[in-house]
């Protein structure tokens, strides 16, 4: 295809087939997740699932791809859908209007060749991690992105070696109890969590553009240079 000429000058030929008969599932379709998927799609990756239940809102529109004035109210996965058939018209999507959750796991997680967690509910990233590493099915995993500034400070290491990061200190604990110490590629930031300038009666989580969205194009590249490593043709 025209539109992959030039990934095909970096990759080969070769690579843009791998990536082309390969699958990849994204759960979560918020800061981290949309950009994440956005750059899956325009690596031409064949067969893509993403899994989201939520609506766009207004506060979403200062770090999701998804979110414009004129999306607001729209379904999240419906127009990521749009947008991912408008860039690559012949991926095989499969689009999941759904939490991921104990329940819906079975159904969701079938096999892939690498999943991308950007889930925010700890006990469901917590259920999404421990079945992939069951199931020896490869995922990378985005820790906590609000409160910070610098997207220089993110790094991509395994789980153990996480530091400064408030949620990666309790999926550690949370995980250790399962019998996991290690072996989870995480995308973390190193950065200290800013202490918020104004006060939210609706959250204390703040945001800003670039950070979430750098996370989500470092998910992807983890995903995307393991695929292309281990793949076969």
């Amino acid at each position: 295809m025209e539109a992959f000429k030039r990934t095909k000058l970096l990759i080969g030929q070769d690579g843009l087939d791998i990536l082309k008969q390969s699958s990849v599932l994204i759960v979560g379709l918020g800061g981290v997740g949309s950009y994440a998927t956005e750059a899956i799609v325009r690596c031409g990756v064949g067969n893509i699932t993403i899994v989201d239940y939520d609506y766009i809102q207004q506060s979403n529109l200062n770090r999701q791809i998804p979110a414009l004035t004129s999306t607001v109210g729209k379904l999240k996965t419906e127009v990521m859908a749009n947008r991912i058939l408008d860039i690559n018209p012949f991926v095989n999507l499969k689009v999941i209007n759904d939490s991921y959750n104990e329940k819906t796991s079975k159904d969701i997680l079938t096999r892939y060749d690498y999943t991308i967690d950007a889930i925010d509910s700890l006990p469901d990233k917590i259920h999404l991690i421990k079945t992939c590493i069951n199931k020896n099915q490869p995922i990378v995993s985005s820790m906590g992105m609000a409160n910070r500034l610098d997207p220089l400070k993110l790094k991509v290491e395994d789980i153990s070696k996480t530091s400064c990061c408030p949620m990666a200190r309790k999926i550690r604990k949370e995980l250790r109890i399962l019998g996991v110490e290690k072996g989870l590629k995480v995308v973390f930031s190193e950065e200290i969590p800013e202490k918020l300038k104004e006060e939210d009666s609706d959250t204390k989580l703040g945001s800003i553009s670039f950070v979430p969205s750098t996370a989500g194009l470092i998910l992807a590249s983890v995903a995307i240079n393991n695929i292309l490593a281990n793949g076969e043709l």
